[in-house]
């Protein structure tokens, strides 16, 4: 039987067919998941052509900087799902070009508001209307973040901050919602080819190693562990957990002492090699 048989997501960051979003809503699907996809007025045809490969996928618009549009995200899934919702996906992240572009010591006051209010305050504004659909029978909301919240990558920048901060909640929302049966935990995936990852100049990444390809079964294959609660001997059954997914990357970090970033282990988060 299929793990996830009946079980309804709701899935935030879907863009293209390179989206991390998108693998993990392929894997859900093949699991037997009934899904919702939010998109972003100008991201509505690739979603909507996208939606159209899983049968039975519903799109709903949302920004998630609207209070509105989030709310009735919300309630449009309530209705589509009979008032239930057992997955939430968070996969939103953005921060100017500019604030990638120029030294971290040169973040902007808006673009620093910017950044947190997307790729942070989101998975909150999201979480909490998420609850009333989940709190009868419990479920599992999912976030993804990058290792830049623990490791110095230049020019990852205010981005970092960004991913910091959503782990933190990830935490401190696993705490209040745990009572409540509902998990909240995040996954770290290494430098990968999504939209996202084109828009960072990346030079801890040298030009011989290209960003990896969106690999399913690396990312949403873990996924579908943690949203299915299945014991895989490597992904948490508890909540609060960031679990460190290796995206088979090697890269060369251009930083003072240290040679070299390997991915190695899906059990441990990354570890700098020193000169």
């Amino acid at each position: 039987m299929p793990l996830l048989e009946g079980k309804k997501a709701l899935i935030f960051g879907v863009a293209n067919h390179r989206s991390i979003a998108w693998a993990i809503a392929q894997a859900l699907a093949g699991e037997g998941a009934r899904l919702v996809l939010t998109y972003q007025d100008r991201m509505e045809k690739y979603v909507r052509d996208l939606a159209e490969k899983i049968p039975g996928t519903e799109v709903i618009p949302c920004d998630v900087q609207d209070d509105g549009q989030l709310d009735a995200a919300f309630t449009r899934t309530g209705e589509i799902f009979s008032g239930e919702l057992d997955s939430l996906i968070h996969c939103v992240a953005f921060a100017p070009a500019s604030e990638l572009e120029n030294p971290f010591l040169e973040t902007t006051r808006s673009g620093f508001h910017t950044a947190l209010d997307i790729s942070t305050y989101s998975l909150i504004a999201m979480a909490r209307r998420a609850k009333p659909l989940m709190q009868a029978k419990g479920g599992s909301i999912l976030a993804l973040t990058y290792m830049a919240s623990e490791h110095v990558m230049p020019k990852y920048n205010v981005m970092a901050v960004a991913k910091a901060g959503l782990e933190c909640s990830v935490r401190y929302l696993a705490y209040e919602l745990g009572e409540h049966n509902i998990r909240v935990n995040a996954i770290s995936a290494g430098p990968l080819n999504t939209l996202a990852a084109r828009g960072i100049s990346w030079p801890h990444v040298v030009s011989r190693v290209s960003l990896a390809s969106v690999n399913s079964q690396l990312i949403s294959h873990p996924c579908v562990a943690i949203l299915s609660r299945a014991k895989s001997g490597i992904l948490p059954s508890s909540s609060a957990a960031i679990s460190h997914v290796p995206s088979r990357v090697k890269s060369c970090l251009l930083m003072p002492g240290i040679t070299s970033w390997e991915h190695e282990s899906p059990h441990h988060p990354a570890h700098p090699r020193t000169s």
